[in-house]
């Protein structure tokens, strides 16, 4: 497996967050301010009243690994990371999954892993991965985070690093960046408008209360945003720009709307990676506990 696509691995639990430079395409907004088109964004969504009214909510779904490689492969890789054998004698294996790939590239699919998502106001979430048979947790108190990643024969506790929980404070919320956005002290800009999966779509500046902008594309005619931007991501020592795509907007219960599919896409990478809702559960009863560190 490339260095590249090591990272993507390694990088699923750092959070499919979203982010980096813009270049809005200049368009006309028809008559409507940035503050109107965030207010049909938020009705697009269910409405503000019903966003209130959610205080936990979990995902559950697939998330591809590595688009484009094959589940051998993927699998081979994954087990060199605590096979005591040689390096040569691990390499072998590992150019035999790819000869296996090669003399059937039928076989050769993306890696589909089931996860659960647990997020709880204010700002605290719990992921679970599956790779290889094991299992991977990423918790997040809303203000700090541990992980523990047995696909790398790291079976204890690690905490996060300042850049992690940085990250991680505006990854997994429950609001989005434009629900109930002024209560937070946010405001929001036209930027323009850009054509978004062949339709267009108004750019908006969100800008938060530390300064930080974040971008999110509006669809004209569903008002639904259709692509975000947000914190860069640490990918192969340099920090990269990452933006999500989202698709399959589908009403849960209370009457919010969730994408249900979202394919991340990294600045210099040309492969994207798919994540894929099979249930959301709305105001599950999540315990305080499940947000910090076991043991704690």
């Amino acid at each position: 497996m490339s260095s590249s696509r090591r990272q993507i691995l390694l990088g699923l639990l750092a959070g499919l967050c979203v982010t980096p430079a813009l270049w809005a395409a200049e368009g006309k907004a028809e008559g409507l301010t940035a503050e109107q088109i965030a207010e049909r964004h938020v009705a697009a969504r269910g409405g503000l009243a019903a966003w209130r009214a959610v205080q936990t909510m979990s995902w559950a779904g697939k998330m591809e690994a590595d688009s484009g490689n094959s589940v051998a492969r993927s699998q081979a890789y994954v087990a060199q990371m605590w096979d005591k054998r040689s390096p040569a004698a691990r390499g072998a294996a590992m150019q035999a999954a790819e000869k296996g790939e090669a003399a059937n590239p039928k076989a050769a699919k993306p890696v589909q892993l089931p996860f659960v998502l647990e997020m709880k106001r204010p700002g605290k979430s719990r992921i679970e991965l599956e790779f290889a048979g094991k299992t991977a947790i990423q918790v997040y108190d809303g203000t700090q985070g541990w992980m523990k990643r047995p696909y790398l024969n790291r079976d204890d506790w690690e905490a996060f690093s300042a850049e992690q929980a940085k990250a991680s404070a505006g990854t997994w919320n429950l609001d989005g960046p434009l629900i109930d956005y002024a209560s937070k002290d946010t405001k929001v800009a036209l930027a323009g408008v850009e054509k978004i999966d062949g339709s267009d779509a108004y750019v908006l500046e969100v800008i938060h209360k530390d300064g930080t902008v974040q971008h999110v594309w509006i669809d004209q005619k569903s008002f639904l945003d259709v692509k975000v931007e947000g914190m860069p991501r640490r990918m192969d020592g340099k920090m990269r720009a990452v933006w999500v795509t989202q698709r399959d907007f589908r009403q849960v219960d209370g009457g919010v709307k969730v994408p249900f599919v979202q394919e991340t896409a990294v600045e210099g990478y040309r492969e994207t990676h798919k994540m894929q809702l099979e249930k959301v559960a709305v105001n599950p009863k999540l315990d305080d506990m499940r947000f910090v560190k076991p043991g704690a």
